[in-house]
């Protein structure tokens, strides 16, 4: 994979900053219904296309390191703001 390929995948799913892993896959089901060769708008080289880019998205979002910084947890979860009194 390269960055091309990153860039278009992403570009291909709509992602505009983050996306979780279950939005992810949401997007890729009502996407490949769409592009499903049986479907109006579908073609058997774009169902595959998006097949390929959600493989692209996935790996890149497996091989993630997080960083389990104070920093971090707060950027991934905003609501608790004193987090020694949630994680024990």
């Amino acid at each position: 994979m390269d960055y091309s390929e990153f860039e278009k995948a992403v570009d291909m799913f709509g992602i505009l900053t983050r996306v979780s892993r279950k939005d992810l896959k949401k997007k890729y089901l009502k996407l490949s219904k769409k592009y499903h060769p049986d479907m109006p708008e579908g073609s058997d080289e774009k169902f595959i296309e998006l097949k390929k880019n959600y493989e692209i998205l996935c790996a890149y979002m497996d091989s993630y390191c997080y960083s389990f910084d104070k920093d971090e947890f707060r950027h991934q979860f905003p609501a608790f703001t004193n987090y020694k009194n949630w994680v024990k």
